[in-house]
């Protein structure tokens, strides 16, 4: 009885196999795939659309047409071979979604040589569900080894059905598809919307037209034409966003100005303990005492490289590092030239080497007086991640800025630390506990108890600088402007909420997102005290905010100085931060976390958000304009 059951299972597997059933069964399962697919990813924490169902079956079904015309060998091979080519997409795109909330572009094809920051961190990326991509094709390639399964070779093989089916197909999707395509091809920003508008099929098949000829998607291929629309954004600024919250208005000048970015350090951190001990309590002290900025947003979720794009050049970063890997060539009003025009000396460090990320090539175009890498310490031994320790490089950084100041005056410094990086396990710091010193409890071991170990590393070393600053007489007349790069934990990291939950309240999933995308910032002004700046603020409003209290004049910046009642940021992908709302595809309240309906919301509450949405657009384009036609030189 057995042996019969497996025979006609044997049978119809292989009557399934050799027939037309085959590719229908096989755009079935590529429609389950990218469901999971997108439940594992943009749709983690909320429900999936129906539109993107019903269009990624669409797709998933037209795109596996044509194997009806290939004989049925060739078919389950091709089919096959489709399938795994999809399955690797889905599973490359699930690991860096969770590692950037982004999708993989083929204009990072280039960043294959910075391969290791995300490889380090790659076993917290996989999931032993992951394997749902894989599993139907292992289990087809064991049933073919075993001869469970076998391929016929079908003699006077008739075509009449297939093309049936296939003018069929091109009836019923060959108009909607394209309709897809162009709808979600309008969206240039948003990748979520893309993603709903298009399915992840439409999303790659975008990006790779994009990437052939990135240039075309600049809206401005002239500096007038850029310059009459960046003037006319700047002056409504100015008229909208007319009130102070505070005046710092030259309170720095003619004083020393450091700018810290802090790896890594997100803004949940702030002023939070762990068992009875406080996370940085350094870095709190710091914001306690001096300008706190509550919402200071990132402009992309990637790379440490992009943050400094931004924060330098007031400028939107491209696809994951692309600004400073394929455009370092560019001329652009950076801090630095604004700085050494008023007559600072400048400096930038990092305790990286300098062709990590290009900085070598992009820190010599802009004429930095004086450019610290790996190579530039005396003592480079003590190494975390292969890269300088923050404390030494504060040690020998302080003494740097020392002579700097003895030799040429005045200085703008930019020193970008590193430590707290991915994975977190702090590689290399020999006797870790002297210079940890909190109880990660319960989170021990995890990703998330790493990170905390780290950030509590990085405060110990932000401690030392602090130190060294006061022991060599710099600290009291120095501004210094701290933030944190990028985030530090996945957006749904389950221990970092267990650990919110605890010490705050319930997260909903817009406080998720904008966790995911606020980091700490704060900014001591010698003879300044304790103020807090509670509007939405981004790092494209460092350098105009930096040039304020300096008393020098600032450039092109699509920022805006921080005293300014500007209330929202926005990320490159199109998402917008406002004080009271949120916007990523759909509009939200930031109070509730609810949805705004806006046919059903007030006039003057839609003319709101679409100015936002407007205004988001307008910097984005000005942005990738200026950077991929190199605008400013």
């Amino acid at each position: 009885m057995k042996g019969n059951i497996v025979e006609k299972v044997k049978k119809y597997l292989n009557l399934i196999i050799n027939s037309e059933l085959f590719i229908i069964l096989l755009g079935i399962v590529l429609f389950l795939k990218m469901f999971f697919f997108y439940k594992q990813t943009i749709y983690v924490a909320e429900s999936i659309e129906v539109q993107i169902i019903s269009r990624t079956f669409i797709f998933s079904m037209f795109v596996v047409t044509f194997l009806f015309l290939l004989p049925n060998r060739t078919r389950f091979i091709v089919g096959t071979l489709l399938n795994l080519l999809l399955s690797i997409l889905m599973l490359g795109d699930n690991v860096y979604y969770n590692y950037s909330t982004g999708l993989l572009s083929v204009a990072q094809i280039s960043n294959l040589q910075y391969s290791g920051e995300i490889g380090n961190a790659i076993g917290n990326l996989l999931s032993i569900g992951q394997i749902v991509y894989f599993i139907d094709i292992l289990l087809m390639c064991i049933l073919f080894i075993i001869k469970f399964i076998k391929l016929e070779k079908i003699k006077g093989r008739k075509f009449k059905p297939a093309i049936v089916y296939i003018v069929v197909m091109i009836i019923i999707f060959g108009s909607t598809i394209p309709t897809y395509i162009s709808g979600a091809e309008e969206i240039r920003y948003n990748k979520k919307m893309q993603l709903e508008n298009g399915t992840l099929y439409a999303f790659h098949y975008l990006d790779f037209k994009t990437n052939m000829n990135l240039k075309k998607t600049a809206k401005y291929t002239s500096k007038d034409e850029m310059m009459k629309s960046y003037n006319e954004l700047k002056d409504e600024y100015d008229k909208k966003y007319d009130k102070e919250l505070c005046n710092l208005s030259g309170l720095g000048e003619q004083k020393n100005v450091i700018l810290l970015q802090l790896e890594s350090y997100q803004d949940f951190l702030v002023n939070k303990k762990i068992n009875g001990k406080e996370i940085t309590p350094n870095i709190n002290k710091f914001l306690n005492e001096n300008i706190r900025v509550n919402n200071m947003i990132i402009q992309s979720y990637a790379t440490t490289a992009d943050s400094e794009h931004s924060a330098i050049n007031s400028l939107y970063p491209l696809e994951n590092g692309m600004a400073f890997a394929q455009y370092s060539s560019n001329k652009y009003d950076n801090i630095f030239d604004e700085y050494k025009n008023a007559g600072y000396y400048t400096i930038y460090m990092h305790g990286n080497v300098g062709t990590f990320w290009n900085r070598n090539n992009v820190y010599a175009n802009m004429g930095v007086d004086e450019v610290d890498f790996l190579d530039s310490f005396d003592d480079n031994s003590l190494l975390i991640n292969e890269w300088l320790s923050d404390e030494e490089l504060y040690k020998q950084g302080v003494q740097k800025l020392k002579e700097a100041e003895q030799k040429n005056g005045k200085f703008f410094a930019n020193i970008v630390a590193a430590s707290c990086h991915t994975a977190f396990d702090l590689p290399g710091l020999e006797n870790k506990y002297d210079k940890v010193n909190i109880d990660v409890g319960k989170y021990k071991g995890t990703y998330f108890g790493n990170y905390l170990e780290a950030s509590n590393y990085g405060d110990y070393a932000f401690g030392v600088f602090i130190d060294e600053l006061k022991k060599n007489g710099l600290y009291d007349d120095t501004v210094i402007f701290i933030f944190g790069d990028h985030y530090g934990m996945q957006m749904y990291n389950l221990e970092m909420l267990d650990f919110i939950e605890n010490t705050d309240h319930q997260y909903n999933m817009v406080e998720s997102e904008i966790n995911y995308a606020k980091v700490g910032c704060g900014i001591k002004i010698p003879g300044v005290s304790h103020m807090e700046i509670n509007e939405t603020k981004s790092k494209l409003d460092i350098k105009p905010t930096l040039a304020c209290i300096s008393g020098i004049d600032d450039g092109f910046s699509l920022g805006t100085n921080m005293c300014k009642n500007k209330n929202f940021a926005c990320l490159s992908n199109g998402i917008i931060v406002v004080d009271k709302y949120y916007y990523n595809g759909e509009w939200y309240r930031r109070t509730n976390g609810e949805k705004i309906n806006l046919d059903e919301t007030s006039a003057d509450e839609r003319e709101l958000l679409n100015y936002y949405k407007k205004c988001m657009e307008e910097e984005i384009t000005i942005s990738n304009s200026v950077v991929l036609n190199n605008l400013l030189q």
